[in-house]
């Protein structure tokens, strides 16, 4: 099969004139009348479901942004009403129908990160693992060292890093890695999250699905 390159084909390189021609994954321009009926076809159904997901995935957002816009209006007539002025951003809350059938909850969640203090943390952490290396158990070892292992895209795990927290040691040095690694943590970055739920019948609230995922 003959292909065309886009960077040798000036006339066809200009925008919207691929008339005659689709572009393969390697960025080549192929005359539309070398390519098999299956692979037309699956290519309009791929770009039709996906130029639609991109509507829908738009039409979403818009409407995520007008609903924290609404209900942020809302809290703030509310603070009014008490004469209260709130500052910074709005935290988690749930708003209920006044019939009970329908709740909203908005969540923030916040994604964390540990500065370089961290590993100050674990070089203290090491000093008191050789001060126990005969006395403490394996397990807590193993438990303590993988705490520190990064995944692939080089981050620790931050659950297991905070778990350390809640262990019961008492050693001074260890309490003293506990509250570096206190201070090292560093919020990123927020995202919030809408959940809107529906009564049964039962009186339980369930979660109305907006992904494709839980449909």
């Amino acid at each position: 099969m003959k292909k065309y390159d886009a960077r040798t084909i000036p006339d066809i390189q200009k925008a919207g004139d691929l008339k005659g021609y689709m572009r393969d994954a390697k960025g080549s321009l192929v005359p539309e009348d070398l390519v098999k009926p299956i692979d037309k076809h699956r290519n309009s159904l791929v770009l039709t479901i996906a130029t639609q997901a991109e509507e829908i995935s738009e039409k979403l957002k818009s409407i995520k942004m007008e609903w924290n816009r609404e209900i942020e209006e809302f809290v703030s007539r509310v603070a009014k009403s008490y004469e209260v002025k709130l500052g910074g951003k709005k935290g988690n809350l749930s708003l209920v129908s006044y019939d009970g059938v329908f709740k909203v909850q908005i969540a923030i969640a916040e994604r964390i990160v540990f500065d370089e203090r961290l590993q100050i943390a674990k070089t203290q952490i090491d000093s008191c693992m050789k001060r126990w290396t005969k006395d403490s158990r394996s397990e807590i070892q193993v438990l303590i060292n993988s705490a520190f292992d990064v995944d692939k895209q080089g981050n620790v795990n931050r659950e297991r890093i905070l778990g350390l927290r809640r262990l019961a040691i008492t050693d001074e040095k260890w309490k003293k890695a506990m509250d570096i690694i206190s201070d090292s943590i560093q919020v990123s970055s927020t995202k919030s999250y809408i959940r809107v739920y529906k009564r049964d019948e039962a009186g339980e609230y369930k979660q109305i699905p907006l992904d494709f995922a839980s449909l």
